[in-house]
């Protein structure tokens, strides 16, 4: 059984984190160009693994709706990742609430969305 509504619900939550990620390293740029780094190279190996991190959720989206199990084990990956971070942003005084959830409320929504859908489409078929 095919799962077309949970896999392009979770195609859809991967992309936009993918274009998030697009968006903050644009960001990032910008204040790079602003003079606002500490330190040159450090801020653009962070800008260049950001979009390492954006080329690969994109590529989970695109893997996820085309039903590919590589892409939806890599999807769950980057959603306990930032799960964890959301977690870790609690331990910051002061707390940073939109960021925490703004990061995990997402990444705990694709998740089970990609296990969903994972289940959904290895349901041995009824006789």
């Amino acid at each position: 059984m095919r799962s077309p509504g949970l896999a392009l619900a979770a195609t859809a939550v991967l992309a936009s984190e993918g274009a998030a990620l697009v968006v903050f390293a644009l960001i990032e740029l910008f204040g790079l160009g602003a003079g606002d780094a500490a330190s040159l190279p450090t801020a653009l190996a962070l800008i260049v693994l950001t979009l390492i991190g954006a080329g690969a959720l994109v590529a989970f989206a695109i893997g996820t709706r085309a039903g590919h199990s590589w892409a939806r084990s890599g999807g769950i990956v980057f959603q306990v990742l930032a799960v964890a971070l959301a977690l870790a942003s609690l331990t910051i005084e002061p707390i940073a609430w939109v960021f925490t959830f703004a990061v995990g409320v997402p990444a705990l929504l694709c998740f089970i969305l990609l296990i969903a859908s994972t289940r959904a489409e290895n349901q041995p078929p009824v006789d």
